[in-house]
């Protein structure tokens, strides 16, 4: 069990690339468009993905968001297990406070018996949206209680997953189905197998936990690349071995974006930004189109922030992308570089992925 979960954690470098490559997508859903694309795009990206290579493919759980189709991840998941053969699925994550943990594990021991051996279960403690509806989630508004019990969560979700709550735990009679407990029912045959458990942030708590739980951690460099390498740095410093993993092992999310021209990465930039300036802002909508970006008035105070959230964006030509992302892992030390691509188009991320991949010599099919 250990050393298959090591295996399926670490993956493997393809063609050029100096690390695994993966995809974190977002389900975006852009101004024109609906849900149902989006969500036939990222079956078509998840296809891509896995024809040329990547590791993996993750969806992110986000609520009350127009532009983020997003809120069910599990669901989704078990639509493109449906879809593909190979490739690693995945939560990136999801928001552990906002469910019961034998929930999580109930869906993730579904998952797993979908696609056996290629699923992982990536656990944050933000709730993915804003105050009011954490609220609305948790059908509470102390929500700093969810945070401040994570660890006690984490460690619940991993009994269930296990079925191992010790004698005499209130817990010691359920279990989650499907998971283990069916293998060693009279009769079983079922698979002994779970997914494996990463922990995803973008401070230090998480990144400390994860190292002194020997789990892997993935790190939100698209949106807090200021606390990366201390991120990083801090989960190696607290790293003890595991039955996982015997070293630590981090992967971090970054947004990237390739097209055929330079000009034309500029403009779909401008317009992921400007979902973001509204977003930000309390006006969330859904994502605009480059024509409705450069013809925004940006004020001052925007401008700077499309400034600052546009640096670590890594966009560009295919080669100015590679270049980019390859500066990013040396500087970061990544085990691993998890591509999200954001634009208006469903067509263009695709495109986008398509140009990296032939960047980096990813085998097609």
């Amino acid at each position: 069990m250990a050393a298959d979960a090591a295996e399926e954690i670490r993956g493997t470098a393809r063609g050029n690339a100096p690390v695994p490559l993966s995809v974190l997508d977002l389900v975006t859903v852009g101004a024109g468009r609906t849900a149902t694309e989006a969500l036939r795009t990222g079956v078509d990206i998840a296809r891509l993905a896995e024809n040329r290579g990547f590791h993996r493919y993750w969806v992110a759980e986000h609520h009350s968001m127009p532009g983020v189709a997003s809120s069910s991840p599990a669901v989704i998941l078990a639509h493109l297990a449906a879809h593909t053969e190979r490739i690693r699925l995945g939560s990136g994550g999801v928001m552990l406070p906002n469910h019961a943990p034998l929930v999580i594990a109930e869906q993730f021991g579904t998952l797993e018996a979908m696609a056996p051996g290629r699923v992982d279960l990536g656990l944050g403690r933000a709730p993915g949206t804003d105050g009011a509806t954490a609220a609305a989630l948790r059908r509470t508004d102390r929500l700093n209680e969810g945070a401040d019990d994570f660890p006690q969560q984490l460690a619940e979700l991993i009994q269930f997953l296990d079925d191992d709550f010790p004698d005499g735990h209130p817990y010691g009679r359920i279990h989650a189905v499907p998971g283990p407990v069916q293998a060693t029912s009279p009769g079983g045959v079922q698979s002994t197998h779970r997914p494996p458990v990463w922990l995803l942030g973008s401070s230090g708590f998480s990144a400390r936990l994860a190292g002194t739980l020997g789990l892997p951690f993935a790190f939100a460099h698209h949106f807090s690349a200021q606390n990366t390498v201390p991120a990083l740095d801090l989960y190696r410093d607290s790293f003890r071995p595991s039955a996982v993993l015997d070293a630590p092992y981090a992967l971090i999310g970054v947004s990237a974006l390739a097209t055929d021209d330079e000009k034309e990465a500029r403009r779909q930039v401008l317009a992921a930004a400007l979902n973001m300036v509204r977003l930000r802002t309390g006006r969330p909508g859904l994502v605009p189109t480059p024509e409705e970006a450069e013809a925004y008035d940006f004020s001052p105070m925007e401008e700077e922030f499309v400034r600052s959230w546009n640096a670590n964006v890594v966009h560009g030509t295919a080669d100015e992308v590679r270049s980019g992302l390859d500066d990013l892992q040396k500087r970061t030390g990544a085990d691993e570089l998890m591509i999200t691509a954001n634009a208006h188009g469903g067509d263009v991320r695709l495109r986008s992925y398509e140009l990296i991949a032939d960047a980096y010599g990813l085998p097609a099919a």
